[in-house]
Formats: structure tokens, C-alpha cells, sequence
């Protein structure tokens, strides 16, 4: 795992544990916005010459799910914010009262949280779900964006509350490929087919400042199975612990220890060809549950 797809919170002894049953089995009222992943078998993993060492990608390996449903996009602002207003919930990162920024982005507050490798990011003062960069911005006009700077614990808590679940790796990499075997993106082996951009990673000489951040969760065409941005845009924090879900994940010397990490899938507006494709369906990192930055959201999942 690379501190650039994700850095990761020290320890810092704020508790963190939020604990909301989730019920697995949907309800009428909470299949709005979601749609249908049919079941069965499909080949999960990858062989690509551009994967990283030790993220675990293979090997290829068939696995069986039961049908399901997952959102079609991640959950918006909006959302959240309908969450937060009904519970009164507090995120980690408003309770911590910092959070991960591209440096670029960050216009005060910046402290001295550097990560090693990956100078880019900044720890900012005040930076959470509702201030994505910090003290003096806001998500009014992002209504419709990702939401961010929620750790996995966050995500849990919301998709508890919803009555659905933190999708499984296997049911998001099933659902992001929107039924095709081993293509290397949702929609075919092409980034930009016909020169048509399908999805929103960075563009430009990294790490200078991107022409955009995060865009609306419907900004490109939906894969085969109505998902959109599956990858792209925003990490996605998924239920299974690093090393677990994919045993060969388990020696890589540069990850987290097993047990110790969240999966994320789906890369972000950071994930550039310079440096880092893992905006590929089969690409995969982790970070710990308790951190929270501006390129990582979710979206939940139920049984059928």
C-alpha cells in the first residue's frame, strides 16, 4: 500500500468505534437508487503488467455470489448530510478535527502531519465532510459530489443506518464490472475509447493542482450494470480487512498488517499513469478504518 492512494491516521487514541446493526436483507423503501448485480460466478483478480507489487490483485480466481444489490453511485452530500441531520452523527475527522488534503487544494490550517513518500498531502485543520479543504470551504455548490473525509467507521455507521451494508470486495469488483470478464475497466480494455474520457482521474503534470476535484456521482455513462464512477473519482471503502479477503495480499512487505487495514477500491481524481493506475477494476490498497481524506467515499450494498 502507497501513502499516495491513501495516507494513513497515526494513532492518535480517539475512540473510534461506532456501532449501528445493519440490516442485510433489503426493504422496499431503501432499493431506491440501487441497482441489481444478478449472481453467479465471475473471474475475480487480475494479471495486469501495470499492478503494483504486493496490492494482491491475483491470483485470477473464480468466486460465487448470491445475487445482490449495491448503490448505483456513491452516496452524495446530500445524503449524508440527510444522515447527519436525522442522527446527529459526528465524524471521525470532525471529532479528530483535521483530515488528509491534497496540499494543493488546502488553503490554511495546514499542519505539520507530513507523509512520507507522498508530500502532496497535508494534514488541515478543520477539514471534514463539510469543509473538504478546510476552514472557509464548503459542499453547497456539491450537493450532488461524493461525500468525503468519512472513514470506514463513518461508512459503517451511515450504511447501518440506511439499512444495507458496506459491500464485500468480491460484490464490488462483481458489480464494478458490470458483466464483463476481465476487462480492465467497467466499460472495456480502453481508458478513453473513441477519445472519450469514461471516467475522472487526474489530468495534468502530477502532483501540481488538477483542473477539478471531485464531480457530480452521475458525471460519466453507468456500466452494464447501472453503476456509475465505479472507478475514479472517489476511493471506495469496502467491508473486508486487508490481507483477508485476498490471501496474497498478506506478504506484501510494504502493506499493513493483516487485519489492521480496510480495502478501498476504485482509485480517484488523484490516480494518474505517471505513477499510479489504480483506477483499473482489479486494482486495490487499503487504509486503516479510522482515517478519512478528500478523495475516498462509499457506496453500501444489501442481499437480495
Amino acid at each position: 500500500m502507497e501513502a499516495c492512494c491513501g495516507p494513513a491516521r497515526a494513532d492518535d487514541g480517539v475512540p473510534c468505534e461506532r456501532t449501528v446493526p445493519a440490516r442485510r436483507q433489503a426493504s422496499r423503501g431503501m432499493v431506491r437508487g440501487m441497482v441489481r448485480v444478478p449472481g453467479g460466478t465471475f473471474l475475480m483478480g487480475g494479471a495486469d503488467p501495470d499492478a503494483h507489487a504486493g496490492d494482491g490483485e491475483g491470483p485470477i480466481r473464480p468466486v460465487r455470489l448470491d445475487p445482490f444489490l449495491i448503490d448505483a453511485t456513491c452516496v452524495t452530500n446530500a445524503q449524508f448530510a440527510t444522515f447527519v441531520k436525522e442522527t446527529g452523527y459526528v465524524t471521525e475527522a470532525e471529532s479528530i478535527g483535521w483530515s488528509y488534503v491534497f496540499r494543493p487544494f488546502a488553503e490554511a490550517g495546514i499542519m505539520d502531519a507530513s507523509v512520507p513518500g507522498a508530500p502532496w498531502w497535508a494534514g488541515v485543520e478543520g477539514a471534514n465532510w463539510r469543509a473538504p479543504e478546510g476552514a472557509g470551504s464548503s459542499v453547497g455548490a456539491r450537493q450532488n459530489h461524493p461525500v468525503v473525509h468519512v472513514s470506514w467507521h463513518d461508512a459503517r455507521t451511515y450504511a447501518g443506518w440506511a439499512g444495507k451494508a458496506l459491500p464485500t470486495e468480491a460484490q464490488w469488483e462483481m458489480a464494478a464490472r458490470g458483466g464483463l470478464e476481465q476487462a480492465r475497466y467497467p466499460w472495456g480494455d480502453e481508458l478513453a475509447p473513441k477519445g472519450r474520457t469514461r471516467c475522472n482521474v487526474f489530468e495534468g503534470r502530477f502532483p501540481l493542482a488538477p483542473s477539478r476535484g471531485t464531480v457530480p456521482v452521475k458525471s460519466f455513462q453507468p456500466n452494464g450494470y447501472g453503476l456509475y464512477n465505479a472507478v475514479g473519482n472517489v476511493w471506495e471503502w469496502t467491508a473486508d480487512w486487508w490481507g483477508t479477503s485476498w490471501p496474497a495480499a498478506a506478504d506484501n512487505p510494504r502493506g499493513p498488517a493483516e487485519g489492521t487495514a480496510r480495502v478501498i477500491r476504485g482509485g480517484s481524481y488523484l490516480c494518474h499513469d505517471s505513477y499510479c493506475t489504480r483506477y483499473r477494476v482489479a486494482a486495490r490498497t487499503a487504509n486503516t478504518p479510522d482515517s478519512a481524506t478528500g478523495h475516498t467515499g462509499f457506496r453500501c450494498a444489501a442481499l437480495i
